[in-house]
C-alpha cells in the first residue's frame, strides 16, 4: 500500500509539473506573439519606463568596460532608425562586420574581437531592431527591412564593396539575405550556426525559446544553459561569461518593450546554391538550435560551394567555449586569397 501510495505521489508531482510548465508556456507563448504597440515616440522608447532604460544601459555600459582591445563607438542614422557600433581594429585595414545573435547585442563578440581585429577594422553592431544601444524607429516587417537597413548603414559607414561579414545565429540568417539580395558588396562571409538558412528550428528550441519571454530569472537560466551547455561545464571563465549573458537577458526581458522578430526562413535550394561569395559554414557538433549533421549533410549536397566545419565540443557557445579554434578558423578562411568554387 505504501509503494502504491509513493508511486501515485510520484505521478500526481509529475502531471502537476508538466501542466504547470505547459501553463508557463503558453504565458510565453502570449508574450511572444502579442508584444503589442510600440510607441516610437516615447521618451525612454525602446525601454518600457526611464528606469529601465537607466538600469539597461548601467548593466551594458559595465559590461562593455571588459571590451578588450582599444575601441571606439558612433551612432549611424538610417531610415531604420539610430544603429549603434562598436569600432575596434587598424585604421586601414579591410572592414569586418560582426552580427550578433537574437536576444543579444554586439558584446556577444567579446570573447573574440582581440583576435578578429588585429588585421581587420572590426565593426560590431548592435541590431537597430534588438537589444543593445540602438534605437528602431519603424517596425521590421520581413528580411528586406534588416537587407535594406545594412546596405543604408554600409553606406553611412563609407564602406563601398570587399565588406567581410560574420553572423552569429540570427544575425548569421541577416548575413545570408544580405549576401542574397548584395553580393557584389561583400567579400566573404562566414555563418556560425545561423537560425533558419538551412533547416527549421527544433520544436525544443522554439517551446524554450518562447518561456524567456517570462518575466522570472529562473526561465532565461534554464534556456541558456541548455543552449550553452559546453560552455557551462568547460570552466570558470566561459560559465562567467554564460553568467553574465543570463543577467543581460533577463533585463532585456524586463526592460525593453517586447518586439515581434522576423521570422528567419529557409533558403531553398536554388538560394543556397546562388550564393556565390566565397562562404564558410560552422557549427557545433552538439548544437540545440537543430540537428548540425542534418545542416551540412544538406549544405554538401546541395552547396557544396559552401565550405564547412563541425567544431568538436561546442553547440550554439561556439563562440565562447570555442573562441579560439573559431577565431583561427575565420581568420584563415578570411586571409585566403580570392577564389570562388
Amino acid at each position: 500500500m505504501h509503494k502504491k501510495r509513493s508511486l501515485l505521489r510520484k505521478i500526481f508531482l509529475w502531471v502537476s509539473a508538466t501542466l504547470l510548465a505547459l501553463l508557463l508556456t503558453i504565458i510565453g507563448l502570449g508574450f511572444w506573439l502579442s508584444p503589442g504597440e510600440l510607441n516610437f515616440d516615447s521618451p525612454y522608447h525602446p525601454f518600457k519606463t526611464e528606469q529601465a532604460k537607466e538600469e539597461y544601459l548601467k548593466l551594458y555600459d559595465e559590461r562593455a568596460k571588459k571590451w578588450p582591445v582599444i575601441s571606439t563607438t558612433k551612432m549611424v542614422n538610417t531610415s531604420y532608425g539610430q544603429t549603434f557600433v562598436r569600432i575596434s581594429g587598424p585604421d586601414r585595414a579591410a572592414p569586418l562586420v560582426l552580427m550578433h545573435g537574437a536576444g543579444g547585442n554586439s558584446l556577444q563578440w567579446m570573447p573574440n574581437v582581440e583576435s578578429l581585429s588585429k588585421h581587420y577594422r572590426v565593426y560590431t553592431v548592435d541590431n537597430v531592431y534588438d537589444n543593445g544601444r540602438s534605437i528602431p524607429v519603424k517596425i521590421m516587417a520581413d528580411a528586406n527591412d534588416y537587407v535594406s537597413w545594412l546596405n543604408e548603414l554600409f553606406d553611412a559607414l563609407g564602406f563601398h564593396d570587399r565588406v567581410n561579414m560574420v553572423g552569429l545565429s540570427y544575425g548569421g540568417w541577416i548575413t545570408a539575405q544580405y549576401a542574397l539580395k548584395f553580393p557584389n558588396r561583400l567579400d566573404k562571409i562566414v555563418l556560425l550556426a545561423p537560425v533558419g538558412t538551412v533547416v527549421q528550428l527544433s520544436p525544443e528550441w522554439i517551446v524554450r525559446a518562447i518561456s524567456v519571454a517570462i518575466p522570472l530569472k529562473f526561465f532565461s537560466r534554464n534556456f541558456v544553459y541548455w543552449l550553452a551547455e559546453d560552455a557551462v561545464h568547460s570552466g570558470k571563465k566561459s560559465r562567467a561569461l554564460i553568467e553574465e549573458h543570463v543577467d543581460e537577458t533577463f533585463m532585456a526581458v524586463r526592460s525593453f518593450k517586447p518586439k515581434r522578430m522576423v521570422n528567419p526562413c529557409v533558403l531553398t535550394d536554388e538560394e543556397l546554391q546562388s550564393i556565390r561569395i566565397p562562404t564558410l559554414f560552422m557549427v557545433g557538433e552538439n548544437e540545440k538550435i537543430y540537428s548540425p549533421h542534418e545542416v551540412l549533410e544538406r549544405l554538401n549536397r546541395v552547396a557544396p560551394q559552401i565550405q564547412t566545419k563541425l567544431i568538436m565540443n561546442a553547440g550554439h557557445d561556439l563562440t565562447i567555449v570555442q573562441a579560439e579554434t573559431v577565431n583561427s578558423l575565420i581568420t584563415e578562411f578570411l586571409n585566403q586569397s580570392q577564389g570562388i568554387p
